[in-house]
């Protein structure tokens, strides 16, 4: 599936995870009246990529630009790929001793070079009367947007073979900032079947770095895509409070909710959780910690694909004897 995605579309992708789910009703694995309430979240799906330095960004500009410029056959002044290296080695040194005037300034010694290089190049661009490969000036413009950007930076670039790249902050201690796409994930919220299973209703990348309240809508309709009508009930936790979402046959509850909960919906509301340890098998026995597919065609597929491993395991769980 991930060779062949090329040809496949996520409109496709998402017929076989609706097909996951008609299998799992089809052996008693999943009640349909199990699906009306039902348990959303995000989480991130991680980019196979470095993590992103800014003198590994500025290293590699040099080095592609250098390299472009070669087979286009325009001759540098000088390429600088050497002395970078070894400054940038030494920013590394220095930032593991603590030493952060000696580490910028090292830094501002590789800004300069790329600095130079890139006007070295636009200069020489100018004298050339053949014409340049579009691949020539995606590079240049590339690395005129590393050598410009500045943390904090909407647009900043965090990979140079994979642009799509976000960077987001979920929070959490031991991660404070993760770098690929947003995933909307949601589960039946209650146990199903008689081996009492849960499977993924829905799946979909939300790239933007959107809130989480912002992806409600999106998700819902995805659901009803797949299952082919809305929940009755939806729950989250408070990172969807203020969604501002509504819909006259679905209800939208959040944890820590005190108005117009009643026992019924007390207790679902402490089963929310349950999708937290759904999204952990997705990541650590499917294909959602780490995704190597390119571009955002591949996040979104990643994502799928993911889904449908899980419910195809838990299908086979309750096929084992």
């Amino acid at each position: 599936m991930s060779h062949f995605r090329g040809r496949i579309k996520a409109s496709t992708l998402d017929a076989i995870l609706q097909e996951s789910l008609a299998i799992a009703c089809e052996l008693g694995a999943l009640k349909l009246k199990d699906v009306k309430s039902v348990a959303i979240d995000t989480t991130v799906q991680e980019k196979n990529i470095t993590h992103p330095t800014e003198h590994g960004l500025m290293r590699k500009a040099i080095t592609k630009l250098s390299e472009t410029v070669r087979r286009a056959g325009i001759k540098l002044r000088q390429s600088y790929v050497r002395v970078v290296q070894k400054a940038a080695i030494k920013v590394g040194r220095y930032i593991h001793a603590k030493q952060m005037r000696r580490a910028k300034r090292e830094l501002k010694f590789i800004r300069v070079r790329l600095g130079r290089l890139i006007r070295d190049v636009e200069r020489k661009v100018e004298n050339v009367s053949q014409e340049l490969p579009l691949f020539f000036y995606d590079t240049l413009r590339k690395a005129k947007q590393i050598y410009k950007q500045k943390r904090g930076d909407p647009d900043y670039l965090y990979s140079w073979h994979a642009p799509e790249v976000e960077c987001i902050s979920k929070g959490k201690a031991r991660a404070p900032y993760e770098f690929g796409v947003k995933v909307s994930l949601a589960t039946n919220l209650r146990t199903s079947g008689k081996k009492g299973k849960h499977f993924i209703l829905h799946a979909k990348a939300m790239p933007g770095r959107p809130y989480d309240g912002h992806t409600l809508k999106r998700a819902a309709e995805n659901i009803e895509k797949i299952i082919g009508k809305l929940p009755e009930r939806l729950v989250a936790d408070k990172g969807y409070k203020g969604h501002k979402w509504e819909d006259p046959h679905t209800q939208v509850f959040l944890s820590g909710q005190k108005r117009g909960v009643t026992p019924a919906i007390k207790r679902d509301i402490k089963r929310r959780s349950v999708i937290e340890p759904i999204i952990g098998h997705a990541k650590n026995d499917g294909l959602l910690r780490r995704n190597y597919l390119k571009g955002r065609k591949g996040d979104e597929i990643n994502a799928i694909l993911a889904g449908i491993g899980f419910n195809f395991r838990q299908i086979a769980a309750v096929l084992a004897v």
